[in-house]
């Protein structure tokens, strides 16, 4: 807001009237659910007390969510969109050892990776 001039109109997110709708259309959608589904059925009378409240609930509490995300939004710093950042690079790096595809990991007791035990190869685990 300090970089407010005074007799210019606001910004949406600097400005009260963005969280204001979106509350209130949550408070009409929450109105409406209320009074259809506390009725239990079109034989009975509509709940219109229950649907007033349940719109002043949700009014509520969407605008005090907007306000305090409205509050929190900071941009950010003119360094961080600038330079090559960190691991931008595509080439293939080396491993060294703790996972991923790019080399050899720990030797099993048991020979390569894929085998069942001692003496046996990949290639002949089919049932005979």
């Amino acid at each position: 807001m300090a970089d407010q001039q005074p007799g210019k109109p606001r910004k949406l997110r600097t400005s009260v009237k963005g969280p204001l709708m979106f509350s209130a259309f949550w408070a009409v959608i929450a109105f409406f659910a209320v009074l259809i589904f506390a009725s239990g059925g079109s034989s009975r009378a509509p709940r219109f007390d229950l649907a007033f409240t349940g719109a002043g609930i949700a009014f509520i509490v969407t605008l005090v969510i907007a306000a305090m995300l409205s509050m929190s939004y900071k941009d950010n710093a003119e360094h961080l969109g600038k330079g090559s950042g960190v691991n931008l690079s595509s080439a293939r790096k080396t491993l060294h050892g703790f996972g991923g595809h790019g080399g050899q990991g720990p030797a099993r007791p048991g020979g390569s990776p894929d085998s069942e035990g001692p003496g046996s190869s990949a290639g002949d685990s089919s049932p005979s």
